[in-house]
């Protein structure tokens, strides 16, 4: 995959009007967009499908959890919106009831490890006996072992999880910052070149990009860090 395949762009923004603006500002530099809680609520799932049939990558970040029906029938329905990725909280059941839902489509199926905006204090006050790291490995051997398509992860656990998942699966890693920028809320973050060179295959990037003076010329830039990461030739 060249640098543009690898970069998702997070449309963390308040309006459908602001999204679709920063998808045009961005033009061909970005191919992959992530649609999370904040649009999907407000007309994001419609969007999402537009940006699909333009042929953009979507990853729908959704965190799914619940029964295992309720669960399955949501990724039939995802599924046939031609999206290209989907999370869900890596919980057993829910990845296995999600995979078999998937089955015969493309949709690639990411589980959530440990969002990256928590640390080992806030697993402690939310009642988990593991440290963050500890957590994702049991959750990232358990995504294989259910036949997911891949990880969210932080960029500090890439490496761990490539171990654990072997070559095939992607590793997602949000919580990403180019030199010198503001962390914001994340708690594990790491720069674009330090995140692929230790095993991850997508970078989700939002405000960095989407918050910047010049978004074009800030999503060029992180491809370059990028670049310089990857194989010549990758580099496309």
């Amino acid at each position: 995959m060249s640098a543009r395949d690898r970069l998702i762009v997070g449309l963390d923004i308040p309006t459908i009007a602001e999204a679709e603006a920063m998808v045009a500002t961005l033009g061909d530099s970005v191919s992959f967009y992530k649609i999370g809680h904040q649009l999907a609520f407000i007309g994001g799932l419609e969007l999402a499908r537009d940006l699909a049939k333009d042929g953009k990558k979507v990853f729908l970040d959704m965190k799914l959890l619940d029964i295992d029906n309720t669960v399955a029938k949501g990724v039939e329905a995802i599924a046939g919106m031609g999206m290209t990725m989907l999370t869900l909280h890596a919980y057993p059941k829910a990845m296995r009831a999600a995979v078999e839902a998937a089955k015969g489509s493309d949709l690639c199926l990411l589980g959530v490890t440990v969002l990256t905006s928590m640390d080992a204090a806030d697993l402690t006050e939310a009642g988990y006996a593991h440290t963050p790291e500890e957590l994702v490995r049991i959750r990232a051997t358990q995504a294989r072992e259910a036949g997911m398509g891949g990880i969210v992860c932080s960029a500090e656990e890439s490496a761990v999880v490539r171990d654990i998942v072997g070559p095939n699966m992607a590793v997602v890693t949000p919580g990403i910052r180019p030199k010198g920028a503001d962390a914001g809320d994340q708690k594990r973050v790491v720069t674009p070149y330090d995140a692929l060179k230790a095993g991850s295959t997508h970078l989700v990037v939002a405000r960095p990009i989407v918050k910047a003076t010049e978004p074009k010329q800030a999503a060029d830039a992180i491809l370059e860090e990028m670049r310089q990461a990857l194989w010549p030739a990758n580099d496309a």
